[in-house]
């Protein structure tokens, strides 16, 4: 017997600090390509951050540390003290011991150090994501689930397929977006997600091999159209 509609979880509202305006925007870029979120302003200043959070409603802030007129652990004080329940993910490239441990204990939902690919914040997304979704799933809980939640959260399934000398980071990541969104059970030869991404067989074949070595994918066979099995790839690292 078949139950009611499926429930959609509604998008997490996500504000973007950073003060470089094209930096700004290429994280905005990326939030965007994550299911379940949404960019509801991008701000460069301190200022404009406190002014955005009086306004909007808003889950996460990702936090660029080094703005030109406050810190961003100043805006991360003044979030806790107004007791909203309003998380942030620093995206910084500040990666002094200190600042980690200041930074932890106002409760950030993880710590994320530029330069990054997009692999790497979409993982840490995901794992917010599902913590959310947890946290919404009951009003109470056990151990175990509370173990599982932060465990997911503070340790993503993947920090994000590292490009070997000569790969593009860019390219990997549109690989990576094709064996996720496109990949069924039976997977993806090379000359298929080269066709997705416009490169050639050889090339897709690279970057395929690269994210088997690191384990984020697994390597195949399927029954090929001439009756030879072929090697296809499929993502390995969705719950």
């Amino acid at each position: 017997m078949s139950g009611g509609p499926e429930q959609v979880a509604p998008e997490l509202r996500v504000l973007v600090v950073d003060d470089e305006p094209l930096t700004a925007a290429g994280h905005a870029e990326y939030v965007a390509r994550v299911r379940g979120f949404r960019v509801v302003a991008t701000v460069g200043t301190a200022r404009d951050a406190v002014g955005a959070l009086g306004k909007e409603e808003i889950d996460l802030v990702l936090l660029d540390l080094n703005l030109p007129d406050g810190h961003g652990l100043e805006i991360a004080r003044s979030v806790r003290a107004s007791g909203r329940a309003i998380d942030l993910l620093p995206i910084t490239a500040a990666r002094e011991t200190e600042l980690v441990r200041l930074a932890v204990s106002l409760g950030v939902v993880g710590y994320l150090l530029k330069p990054f690919t997009f692999a790497d914040l979409r993982e840490r997304l995901d794992a917010y994501r599902h913590y959310r979704d947890e946290l919404g799933g009951s009003a109470d809980s056990n151990q175990g689930r509370i173990d599982s939640m932060l465990a997911r959260l503070h340790h993503p399934v993947v920090t994000g397929a590292i490009p070997a000398k000569g790969l593009s980071p860019q390219l990997l990541d549109q690989v990576i977006d094709v064996l996720r969104d496109r990949a069924g059970q039976e997977g993806l030869s090379a000359s298929d997600v080269a066709g997705h991404v416009g490169t050639s067989r050889v090339t897709a074949r690279r970057y395929l091999q690269r994210l088997v070595d690191q384990g984020a994918a697994v390597r195949s066979h399927r029954l090929g159209g001439t009756g030879r099995p072929e090697v296809v790839f499929r993502w390995r690292l969705d719950p």
